[in-house]
């Protein structure tokens, strides 16, 4: 059973996508630093890059945007129409693209393609494939290319043509207002993350979307007009990640170590150049023939590693340094077994093979942000060596502790203990997230500042006034 989890706190929404009792896919984005992915700007030129066929552009953010542009480069004080493609990451900011792109729910619709037709790897029938190609020759604007995604399988010549007239006529709107614009200007903001996944994620396999925010759920079922029964909302007092047992298995999402079904084991670190994935046999020894116990052991790895790849959306270049196997053949066995393990990410990931000091390369496209770059930070008491959960996401988890013991218990005010990081953390701006909380329940939440070793550190009393 697959099944699609909405989380909207005070700070953070958290989707997930969970299948079988296991989390598959997160989406998490903090609400006081939203993604810019897909979102549309006329920016300025700030500094041209001629010999790299780039350039910076003022989009009106704190990072100017880093444009790789076509053939021709823009002048420096100069208008351009850009959409963003990747989130910032660290101290670089957003990367842009000239070419922009309009996605409904069966395709994607690019101005300036000269009717390109293409389609998702994933409808692989060739009859499929001419039906809709015959379909969209009729409908395709001049001009216009478009990306048959995976969703329009099946669908009728009717869905395709209210969805592309729909799409042209947003695309045409977004072009005009360009010509008039002074930059730096948002022109077009992308769904929020909830409809994104909507649009992403909730597809004809997905049997409840869940979601504990009653204006979300309004805005998710209006979305959905053919699957709108599957969306249900969530009015339970336990937090609804906790409610489904993903709670737990989320927290151990910042962990080096993944343990496998066998007994090995995988150690994953994330550096700023690369992914690093080591493979272990842990406390698996299997039997006398040791070259079938690592094959064993890798290809556990190998289906593993394409899970913790989608659930941390970890992106970029990634290097497994697998288990030394002898065999040609076992080696050979062990890619195809990668290939088709990443083959369920929605993410472009490509398994480009073997490099001659016998680590497996990979690469994975870079849209947002990982999640443990969302919930967490560096840890200061071991100069950046590792990593901890931010003030933002542990104080979002001591409001979440909070309202289960004013809406299960008769206690009626608690006293928080901690850091004068997470005091300010839970206050939010000017005490909002107290004060929502206390009205909510009718209830008392009194903050007290202690000193501690770590910064995340709390204590919750609970009394009966």
């Amino acid at each position: 059973m697959k099944r699609i989890l909405v989380d909207s706190s005070y700070i953070y929404t958290r989707i997930l996508l969970e299948e079988n009792g296991e989390p598959v896919e997160l989406i998490c984005e903090n609400k006081n630093n939203e993604s810019l992915v897909g979102n549309i700007y006329v920016g300025r030129v700030e500094s041209v890059l001629k010999g790299m066929k780039s350039c910076f552009v003022d989009i009106g953010m704190d990072k100017n945007a880093y444009l790789i542009t076509n053939d021709v480069v823009p002048k420096a004080n100069s208008s351009v129409l850009v959409q963003i493609k990747k989130d910032a990451f660290g101290e670089k900011g957003p990367v842009a693209e000239e070419k922009i792109s309009l996605t409904g729910k069966f395709t994607v619709l690019i101005p300036n393609e000269n009717n390109k037709i293409s389609f998702s790897q994933k409808i692989a029938s060739q009859e499929e494939r001419d039906r809709i190609k015959e379909i969209i020759k009729e409908l395709l604007p001049g001009n216009y290319g478009i990306i048959v995604r995976t969703e329009g399988e099946g669908r009728s010549r009717e869905d395709f043509e209210n969805e592309i007239g729909e799409l042209h006529t947003q695309c045409e709107d977004i072009i005009n207002r360009s010509k008039y614009a002074k930059p730096p200007y948002l022109i077009r903001k992308e769904n929020n993350a909830v409809l994104s996944a909507v649009r992403d994620l909730f597809g004809s396999d997905v049997e409840e979307f869940v979601v504990n925010d009653k204006e979300i759920f309004e805005m998710v079922k209006a979305e959905t007009d053919d699957r709108k029964e599957r969306v249900k909302f969530y009015e339970g007092s336990v937090p609804i990640f906790s409610n489904y047992f993903m709670e737990s298995k989320l927290e151990k999402m910042l962990a080096p170590k993944v343990w496998l079904k066998s007994g090995g084991f995988l150690v994953i670190e994330k550096t700023e150049a690369c992914v690093v994935i080591d493979v272990n046999t842990g406390k698996f020894t299997g039997n006398k023939d040791f070259e079938a116990t690592k094959l064993k052991t890798n290809l556990e790895a190998a289906e593993e590693i394409a899970h913790q790849l989608r659930l941390r959306n970890l992106t970029g270049m990634i290097i497994v340094d697998f288990i030394d196997m002898k065999g040609d053949e076992n080696k050979a066995i062990l890619e195809n077994a990668l290939k088709f393990a990443v083959k369920k990410d929605r993410i472009k990931t490509t398994v480009v093979g073997m490099t001659e000091l016998g680590l497996m390369q990979l690469t994975r496209r870079k849209t947002r942000v990982p999640v443990s770059d969302v919930i967490s930070e560096q840890c200061k008491g071991c100069y950046g060596k590792g990593i901890v959960f931010s003030a933002e996401y542990v104080a979002d988890k001591i409001l979440k502790e909070v309202s289960t013991v004013f809406a299960q218990t008769v206690f009626d005010e608690v006293t928080v203990s901690t850091s004068s990081r997470l005091i300010k953390a839970l206050n939010g701006e000017n005490g909002r997230y107290i004060a929502e909380t206390e009205r909510k329940y009718g209830k008392k939440i009194v903050l007290k500042e202690i000193e501690t070793v770590s910064f995340d550190y709390y204590q919750i009393e609970k009394r009966k006034v």
